[in-house]
Order: structure tokens, then sequence, then C-alpha cells
């Protein structure tokens, strides 16, 4: 299941303590306490390691920063007004000790290595101080929380913390001279992701301050911009960087109703969402309404993403809102998504094209079928051309029949996928033949994609059923 679309619930939430100037107790002398400390040092924390004995590199590193250290056994005096105590003996009944005597005076309390007797969990952390980005686990795996860590770090500059600070020395400034609300929301968005960092983390310092007073100086007019972004096919992972972006920068997300809450997800917090509807049987808008309410949207002053589903200039009447955009004279742009059909291509891992087999490929709509003439494309499938079907499943007898009835051998290989590209995915393979039986298939319940051609007897049909497997229920007298 997807990690954003999960239901389960944080058993420890994460919280920022400010632990400035205030004490933070560990109780121990070996390598548990000694790791504890070397943490804690990087806060501006006063640090007390209370211990009858230290290891001889632990109490070396103690006089080398000028930490407190008591050779005592921990007692309640010790963690009295304490911000929180790490109990790091080493010894389970003596970490349990410490445990009772922090909560007996209401100071959450760490027990190294032993979840079961936690208040709270120290994260992974990323220093780049003031910025700081932990990962945790609830303690079920520090090794997990370390190797998101490594990836994490790798991803942030070494100047994001000197970034952040020079942010903190314009705030006063910009909060007089840059309007409130999506300019000064667009001029932070610049800040970090403009010039000024990009010097900063070119060691030019002074500018970098330059581009600061550059865009202090510029005229802070609001003007809209809409993004009509690809959401692929549901699994979040196949966003693209662009896209995800481009979510973050959104003041407005307006989404197809089958774009998953996942994706929707990663856009800001507090960016307005809009749900456009466009599921079968329940159009909630009609074109013309999301045509206007992007122009609407946009003329205000806002961005906006257009969340589509698959890639938005396939079977995504992108065409249509672009030309509202056109006619308004509003700003947009075009981000392509994964296509279903490539991510049910994916799934099967089969070739949509196949040296000496198919050399183009068909994206049509099963409704392009329903009709008494046959469609041009038609000729390339009975060539040879693989055909991948969108919104095919309740004409899948129809489809079946006309190109049969065109020439298309019945026992040419057909593979069918429900929600490509998800945990949730559904497969299925036959021929042609056995096309037929998805239509009766009203467990369906997702979007679902269907590829017709001989290069799909190239695809691995071990994790999907037989169509021919399904029977279709009795019809009630």
């Amino acid at each position: 299941m997807p990690f954003a679309s999960q239901s389960t619930k944080l058993n420890a939430f994460p919280f920022f303590l400010k632990v400035a100037g205030r004490c933070v107790v560990i109780a121990g002398g070996g390598d548990e306490a000694f790791a504890k400390a070397r943490l804690m040092v990087q806060s501006s924390a006063e640090l007390l390691i209370v211990a009858p004995e230290l290891e001889s590199d632990f109490a070396a590193w103690i006089a080398q920063n000028s930490v407190r250290h008591l050779a005592l056994e921990p007692t309640a005096e010790h963690l009295r007004g304490a911000v929180v105590v790490f109990a790091a003996t080493g010894e389970k009944e003596a970490d349990r000790a410490v445990v009772d005597l922090a909560r007996a005076l209401g100071v959450p309390v760490n027990a190294v290595d032993r979840p079961d007797l936690c208040d709270f969990f120290t994260p992974a952390l990323i220093n780049r101080a003031p910025v700081a980005v932990a990962i945790g686990t609830e303690g079920a795996g520090p090794v997990l929380a370390q190797m998101i860590r490594a990836k994490i770090d790798a991803l942030l500059p070494p100047s994001l913390g000197r970034l952040a600070t020079m942010a903190a020395s314009y705030r006063h400034r910009v909060e007089h001279v840059v309007p409130r609300g999506n300019a000064r929301r667009r001029f932070w968005s610049d800040f970090f992701d403009g010039k000024p960092a990009q010097l900063l983390e070119r060691g030019q310092a002074d500018a970098s301050h330059a581009a600061v007073h550059a865009l202090l100086a510029e005229r802070h007019e609001i003007t809209g911009h809409v993004a009509l972004v690809g959401a692929g096919p549901g699994a979040e992972d196949l966003l693209t960087l662009r896209a995800q972006r481009l979510l973050m920068q959104a003041d407005v997300i307006v989404h197809d109703a089958l774009v998953p809450e996942a994706v929707v997800a990663m856009g800001r917090r507090d960016a307005e969402r809009i749900a456009a509807g466009k599921r079968k049987g329940c159009h909630s808008r009609s074109q013309g309404e999301i045509n206007d309410l992007l122009v609407e949207l946009a003329k205000g002053g806002k961005r906006v993403v257009r969340l589509k589903c698959g890639d938005p200039l396939i079977f995504g009447r992108a065409g249509e809102e672009m030309q509202a955009m056109r006619d308004a004279g509003v700003s947009y742009e075009v981000v392509p998504g994964v296509t279903s059909a490539f991510a049910a291509a994916a799934d099967f891992e089969l070739p949509l094209t196949l040296r000496g087999v198919s050399s183009s490929i068909v994206f049509t709509t099963g409704h392009d079928l329903r009709g008494k003439v046959l469609p041009d494309w038609a000729k390339l499938a009975i060539g040879g051309a693989t055909v991948a079907v969108y919104m095919g499943r309740s004409i899948a007898a129809d489809v079946a029949e006309r190109l049969m009835a065109a020439g298309l051998a019945s026992d040419t290989a057909v593979a069918v996928v429900e929600n490509a590209s998800q945990s949730g995915r559904r497969m299925f393979h036959g021929t042609l033949a056995d096309l037929p039986s998805l239509q009766a298939r009203t467990d369906l319940t997702g979007p679902v994609m269907t590829i017709i051609g001989d290069a799909v007897a190239g695809a691995n049909f071990h994790k999907s059923t037989p169509l021919s497997a399904h029977i279709p229920a009795p019809v009630a007298a």
C-alpha cells in the first residue's frame, strides 16, 4: 500500500523540543551513553552525565567538550528539572530504575535500545542548523532510519543552514516590503529555490545578498499560472520531479477524481484542493466549468496545478483546457506524466514494440470501436501494431467483435490490468476471443487498461490470471 494512503496511525508523533540552556541528563558511562552524548552535543542543551564510572574514550570526550559529569549512581535529585533523560547504563534493570525515577518526576525518558521503556525516541538526525531533518521508526528500525538519513543528507546542500540563517535576517524587512499572502509566499519560494540559494551554494555570499535585494526591489504583482500536470497511473513514486515541485508551489490543486489521495497529498498542506470529478457516472463538473474555473483562479493570481490522471495529452482533454488558457491570456505549461499504457506494460513486463513483431503503437479508447465505421487505426492493428485500449472494460465484447470482424486473429494475445502500477492492481491475460468475458467483470471498479497485439505474447504472465477462468454470474430469472 502506498505510504501516503496508509490509514495506520503514528504511535510516536514528532515534535521539535526547545532545549537551549536546559538540562539533559544522560545516565550511563559506556558506549550507549557516549552515543547519546554525541547526539545531544549538537544542540545548545546543558549536558549532565551521571555515572559512577566512565569508559576511557567517553571520559576523554567529556573533558574535551567541557561536559559536566557526576561520578555517582543516578538519583531523583540528579534528574529533577531536566527537560529529558536518557537511561543508557547498558543494564536493563538499571535503565528501568532510571526510567522509574524520571517518570515519578514527570520528566520524559528514553531508555536506549529498550523501546518498551521509552516515552520518546531519538531520530536519525540531519543537522543543517537551524534546519534539522529527523527520521524516526518508533524504535522499530534504527538501521532503516540511518539508511533514509543518508539518502536525504545527500540531497541537501551543505549551505542550507547558512541559507536559512540568511532568510531569518531578512524576515523583518520582507514583512514590511512584500505584501502578505501569495506575494510573500512567492518571494520566499524564489529566495530558497532561486538565485540567492544558488549563489550561496557556490560560496558567493555577497552576490547572494545582492540577489535578495533585487528580489525585494521587484514589483510584487500577483500573476496567475496554470500547470497541466500528469499525475501518472496512480503510484506516487511515478510522479515526475517537476510535477512534485509544482505541487509544492501550487496555491490550488484541481484534481481528477481518479487521482489517488496519496498523489494529491504531495502538494502543500495549505493548498486549496478542488475535486473536478470526471469519474464515470459522477461528473461533478462539466469540462466547460473546469475551463472557467482554471481561468478564474489564474486571473485571481493563483498558481494552479490541474492534476490529471496519466498524461494530460493522452485522453486528458488537455487540448480544451489549453485553448481556454490561450483565449483568456492565461500563462500555462504542460508537465507530462507516465500514461497508463506504459504502466500496464511495465506490470506485465511486456514490450509495446518488439523487433520483427511490432514497430508501432496505437493508443485508443474502447468507445472508438462502438460506431459502425471501423477507425483508421484498425488497419494498423491488423498489420501488427500493439493496441492499448483505455477505459474499455464496459464494451470489451464490442472491441473484440469489431477487431475480429475486421480480420484480427481471434488468438491474438491480450493483457489486462486494473489499477496499473498500484499495489492493489489485478492482472489478467488471454486472447482476443477471451476478451468479452472482461465485460461481465463488475468486480473491476478501478480504471482498466487493455493491451492487444502479437508483442503481448512475450509478456510475463506468472502474476496474472487467465481471462477464461472467469465464469460470469448467472442472470436472475
